[in-house]
């Protein structure tokens, strides 16, 4: 567990549920559940959150160990309308508090991300929510928000991942005192996974390059939340607490970057266009 600014507890590594489809989120939470993962997270955009609601409800696990996040869509930003979407995830997921709820985007040009986030507070003053934070926001948009708000966010959770190295995001995040959480932490696609740099130093540890890089980023600080509906892979991802990269080989991870998103930029997102 990581304390966060707040002193609230977050697992290190967690489980995205990005495009799990409503019928496998209940045996990919179970198998997750299972396997010791404790933090799911998941978004009104995934369509999914009443499947995850659902499938809490099934768990053998006390509510108070489990660490639930969602994200507001950029369509709700704005005051009032942020309320009412947090209400409605709320309903979807049939819980009476969440963990930790963070605005997905910035979209900075619509220029309602601060407004926005003060929703947040209020509804973190309220006691409806553990925790709140923001996604893929740049050092710029967090400059401009911790100019007008009180509470600074928990996390930024931002793509990261070997090709897309976010270092200078990260120590300027952690200078504020927020926790950079890794999103599409594997990379897209499998073909990275046989990058020969990668495959030998997997070899080396007798781990999968998954775990290889998931203990990359948790050794440099990072929460993480890989994504699998694969029973196998979603144990095997959690399976990294019993070896430590040396510093030569997280080196080797380090140059492998090549500052390439294989997402959107987030200046470039806009209400309404995703």
């Amino acid at each position: 567990m990581v304390k966060l600014n707040n002193n609230v507890e977050i697992p290190e590594l967690g489980l995205g549920i990005y495009k799990i489809e409503d019928q496998d989120v209940e045996r990919v939470v179970q198998t997750a559940v299972d396997a010791g993962y404790r933090a799911i997270d998941t978004a009104w955009f995934y369509k999914n959150e009443k499947a995850l609601g659902k499938a809490l409800k099934n768990l053998n696990v006390p509510r108070e160990e489990l660490f639930i996040t969602t994200k507001l869509w950029n369509d709700f930003q704005g005051y009032d309308r942020t309320i009412k979407a947090f209400e409605q995830s709320m309903e979807s997921l049939d819980l009476t508090y969440l963990d930790m709820y963070l605005i997905h985007w910035p979209c900075p040009e619509d220029e309602l991300f601060i407004e926005t986030y003060k929703a947040l507070e209020q509804l973190y003053k309220d006691g409806k929510i553990k925790a709140i934070g923001v996604c893929n926001f740049k050092e710029h948009h967090l400059d401009a928000l911790l100019a007008e708000t009180e509470i600074v966010p928990a996390v930024n959770q931002i793509e990261f991942h070997p090709l897309f190295n976010q270092d200078a995001l990260q120590a300027y995040c952690e200078s504020k005192g927020i926790k950079v959480m890794a999103w599409s932490p594997l990379m897209r696609g499998g073909e990275w996974l046989n990058n020969e740099t990668l495959k030998s130093i997997a070899q080396q540890y007798d781990k999968t390059v998954a775990q290889v890089i998931i203990k990359w980023h948790l050794q440099q600080g990072r929460l993480v939340i890989p994504k699998s509906q694969n029973n196998n892979r979603i144990k095997e991802n959690f399976d990294v607490f019993d070896f430590e990269l040396n510093a030569q080989d997280i080196q080797k991870i380090d140059d492998l970057n090549i500052n390439e998103r294989q997402f959107r930029d987030p200046d470039e997102v806009k209400i309404g266009d995703m």
